[in-house]
């Protein structure tokens, strides 16, 4: 058998296999083999393996040491199909983000500083920057901590990441498409209006009640219909097709799985999470319901809650016309959002200049991270 060190980071909502570069390259330049094996893919259970047996747990960071350039670490994200033998690099999972900063600490890559460590990461996949500002009372890394995040138990410390200059990260532009709204014909369905946002990750927008939802349902309610799921896909697979990133809609579960990703989005009302807490309508902006490898997204992908602030100051996106609140030029804005299991907050520094794109300089987000376990797996 062969072995490699890694370590397993929870990073927000979702948890993830952190392997250095230099001993994955020890085994060649492609690196899918190699992690479809410690994450026990494919298989929907990933028995052998690491892999949880869900997207959110089916992931992994790749890091090294950068020397040269401005930020102190590179970070690839993969995610590893369940089901089949693909690992997809399109996109970056800010959850898992979260995370790389703490796992730099901790591997001696960075030195922390008193009260904050602010460690800069280059995401590979997206080529754009992360600012995560760490909380290291008189130097020390400690994982004890009083701040909250929907989705996971407990609490933890309070991780700001500061996602800069988001817009193209893997279209180059803001608005893909140059419209803020873009229309589709779907098989089964018609005409659909959709908006296709690039901010930290790309995000096909669409009113929930389009497809029949109300906007307020679980990960398992919008699972439990494969009809409305096969809908979804070809929904977001028309949307890879306009982006390029697939040449036939049909092939987007193969060849672009995770990125665009579809956002079911409709106006506050009060809910009930999957936890039993009820959400009053006037606790947040707006309602999302993100997909994630074909699959309802129990919480929201960091990333997803970032475009989508993005694209709620964007005047005439669907977000935007769903938005409870109204937006302002020029300054800082805080947005929440209502997933299946709670609220997420998201802060946008953006400019609406008089012609063009609105200018979006950061978006930041909080998120709890922590070490469970370093050691060796075999495969």
């Amino acid at each position: 058998m062969k072995k490699i060190d890694c370590s397993i980071y929870r990073g927000g909502t979702s948890k993830g296999v952190f392997l250095f570069e230099k001993d994955l390259a020890e085994f060649g330049e492609n690196y899918d083999d190699v992690l479809l094996k410690i994450m026990g893919s494919p298989d929907v259970r990933q028995i052998d393996g690491l892999g949880g047996a869900v997207s959110t747990t089916s992931k992994v960071a790749i890091i090294s040491p950068e020397e040269k350039e401005a930020w102190d670490v590179n970070y690839t994200f993969a995610q590893v199909a369940i089901d089949k033998p693909i690992v997809s690099y399109a996109g970056n999972c800010g959850n898992i983000s979260s995370a790389v900063g703490v796992f730099a600490i901790e591997s001696g890559l960075v030195k922390t500083t008193d009260p904050i460590t602010t460690v800069k990461v280059y995401n590979t996949n997206t080529k754009k920057v992360i600012y995560e500002h760490i909380p290291t009372p008189d130097g020390k890394l400690s994982y004890e901590g009083d701040f909250k995040i929907s989705g996971v138990p407990g609490s933890g410390l309070k991780i700001e990441l500061e996602f800069i200059d988001p817009a193209g990260s893997m279209t180059g532009k803001l608005l893909p498409t140059g419209n803020v709204v873009d229309t589709l014909t779907i098989e089964g369905l018609g005409e659909i209006e959709v908006s296709i946002v690039d901010a930290a990750n790309p995000l096909v927008f669409i009113e929930a009640d389009q497809v029949g939802l109300t906007g307020k349902e679980s990960a398992s309610e919008i699972d439990s219909n494969d009809d409305r799921l096969a809908l979804l896909e070809k929904i977001r697979g028309a949307a890879a097709e306009k982006l390029g990133f697939v040449k036939a809609a049909d092939q987007s579960a193969k060849e672009s799985p995770g990125v665009p990703k579809l956002t079911l989005v409709s106006k506050a009302e009060t809910y009930t999470t999957v936890s039993g807490e009820t959400i009053a309508s006037d606790s947040y902006d707006l309602a999302v319901r993100m997909m994630s490898m074909q699959k309802a997204h129990k919480t929201i992908a960091l990333t997803g809650a970032l475009c989508t602030a993005a694209a709620c100051v964007i005047a005439g996106t669907i977000p935007n016309q769903l938005l409870k609140k109204e937006n302002q030029s020029n300054h800082q804005t805080k947005l929440c959002f209502g997933h299946g299991d709670g609220l997420i907050e998201t802060t946008i520094d953006y400019e609406e200049p008089k012609e063009g794109d609105a200018i979006i300089r950061s978006i930041s987000s909080y998120r709890t991270a922590r070490k469970i376990l370093t050691g060796t797996v075999f495969f």
